[in-house]
């Protein structure tokens, strides 16, 4: 009797131990893609290039990384700064390899797995291939890309970290491009105020609310809910005569100069300046513009057309610039998952 008390009291502990054991190692998550609720179905769905951590480090090493320039002092993230919404705070046109300036204000990244192509013209179709166009703008990186795969093939960091999440042994283009697309398509910024408000989780402020009314009313057309942009491109007459065809350059069609990319408003009160060419310092400056600053122009969206805007009295401005604030989402300012 003695001896079985023994060994129940011994079995007890065994137990008492791997249970306690096994409570200091906490379930791992996989990384995964989450589409928000409120959101519709993405466009790039990451088939051929299904999401796992170590592709998703891959890529964030990439973006953050200068060996992407050609003289190995420019990132992507130099242009594309977290802390403000991945895009190049408080300038009009960036500094590339260099020094040299580009000649389109960098857009803030955000949601880009739901974009159909890509840059303020529409340039590039694929979220697999956008970084093409940084990498090669003699403006910008400088770089060719058989290059950029030579240096990558002669670092032994990043030929194992290759083998490691696509099981390659030689670097190639399309598996540089997968990586980095697979980090910038895991970009989604989907907790602001105004997404809280969406979905039912809080009210805003009575100026707030007046503002969303006015934006419902008069913008919601071209930054369709809730992604804020519809995708489309627009002439929203900013100017009369065109240095910069825009959309037109794309296309080689008439009609389309002096269109650009309807951007995502998400995060707008701090990726300043603003428009394709970063004219408008504040957001008071780009509401006044849609308020009595259209101008025409022989491609001029329907909706400007004959007006010189719509309007606003002083306390809609500032309505509308209280609303425009909720869209700052200060998870994905910070989100760890994002920083280097």
């Amino acid at each position: 009797m003695k001896y079985a008390s023994l060994l129940l009291i011994a079995f007890s502990f065994l137990v008492f131990f791997s249970c306690k054991k096994e409570s200091t190692n906490p379930t791992v998550t996989p990384l995964a893609f989450v589409k928000p609720a409120h959101f519709p179905a993405p466009n790039y769905s990451f088939v051929g290039n299904e999401v796992t951590q170590d592709k998703f480090d891959l890529g964030k090493q990439l973006f953050y990384d200068p060996i992407l320039s050609l003289d190995n002092t420019v990132s992507c993230a130099k242009c594309h700064d977290q802390a403000h919404a991945f895009s190049d705070h408080n300038i009009k046109f960036s500094n590339g390899v260099g020094g040299t300036l580009g000649q389109r204000n960098s857009p803030a990244l955000s949601n880009l797995a739901w974009y159909p192509n890509f840059m303020w013209d529409g340039g590039i179709n694929h979220i697999e291939v956008f970084s093409v166009g940084p990498i090669t703008n003699q403006l910008e990186m400088k770089e060719t890309i058989a290059n950029v795969v030579a240096k990558l093939n002669a670092s032994t960091n990043y030929k194992n970290k290759f083998k490691k999440a696509y099981n390659i042994d030689v670097i190639t283009d399309q598996y540089m491009l997968k990586a980095l697309a697979q980090f910038m398509g895991m970009l989604v910024s989907s907790d602001s105020k105004y997404d809280r408000v969406y979905t039912g989780k809080t009210t805003f402020t009575a100026s707030e609310e007046n503002g969303y009314t006015l934006f419902k009313t008069n913008c919601v057309s071209c930054h369709l809910e809730p992604l804020t942009t519809d995708f489309s491109f627009r002439n929203n007459g900013i100017d009369e005569q065109f240095t910069d065809l825009g959309r037109g350059h794309i296309t080689q069609n008439a009609s389309d100069n002096g269109k650009f990319r309807v951007p995502n408003l998400r995060n707008i009160a701090i990726t300043y300046p603003y428009m394709h060419d970063g004219r408008f310092f504040t957001l008071a400056q780009v509401i006044d513009h849609y308020s009595n600053g259209i101008k025409q122009s022989a491609t001029i969206d329907p909706i400007f057309q004959n007006t010189t805007g719509f309007n606003f009295s002083p306390t809609e401005k500032l309505d509308l610039i209280a609303f425009l604030k909720t869209l700052t989402d200060n998870t994905y300012l910070a989100n760890p998952l994002y920083q280097k």
